[in-house]
């Protein structure tokens, strides 16, 4: 198989990774990493933005039972104010890949720049487009972090976190000036930072 210029050979090893959660103000930068298997293809695997919540849903677990592994890792939002939120996302991504059995030969990078990975990498801008383990990716990491969002609006739900997923909206501006910062904000994030800022 040749794919974006790299040789794979017969039982080459190819992991798909990709991010969720970069623009939030709140919760985990969320990375996932998929090595689909040629023998059980998945129908209708695209971008995770391109598909709907039901349609992202169903997609979630035919994914993890047809890939020959799969991977989901984060880094907190702690992390993401120690590191910044490009430092972070590598992060999540490398723990991600870490957790693969098998570990990948190969691996393919939704985006412009890779990780430090074990392996060699390559990135692939509107990758989830373009490479199917990436699609899957992206559909792992997004109905996981989703997931992860709908449990904080459980936990606090005057934030509205189950419509606008912890992105700057204006009812989620608007409800950090009510209600005030969560342990779960990213305290560096500008509308966070400047809240906090005029509180001290």
């Amino acid at each position: 198989m040749e794919l974006l210029g790299f040789d794979f050979g017969a039982s080459g090893l190819v992991a798909g990774v990709d991010e969720v959660g970069r623009g939030p103000l709140v919760g985990n930068v969320v990375a996932a990493a998929v090595i689909l298997d040629p023998a059980r293809p998945i129908e209708g695997l695209t971008d995770s933005k391109k598909l709907s919540e039901k349609k992202r849903e169903a997609l979630f677990p035919l994914i993890q039972e047809r890939a020959l592994c799969w991977a989901i890792a984060s880094a907190s939002p702690a992390e993401i104010d120690e590191l910044n939120i490009l430092h972070a996302t590598m992060l999540a991504m490398q723990r991600a890949v870490a957790a693969l059995d098998p570990q990948p030969e190969y691996a393919l990078i939704d985006g412009n720049r890779c990780p430090r990975l074990p392996c060699p990498a390559e990135p692939v801008v509107k990758g989830d487009l373009k490479v199917a383990a990436i699609s899957a990716a992206s559909i792992l990491a997004k109905v996981h972090r989703d997931r992860e969002m709908y449990a904080l609006h459980q936990q606090h739900p005057g934030y509205g976190f189950a419509s606008h997923k912890g992105y700057p909206t204006v009812e989620h501006l608007a409800a950090l000036e009510r209600l005030g910062v969560l342990a779960e904000h990213r305290r560096s994030f500008a509308p966070v930072r400047r809240l906090l800022g005029a509180e001290s």
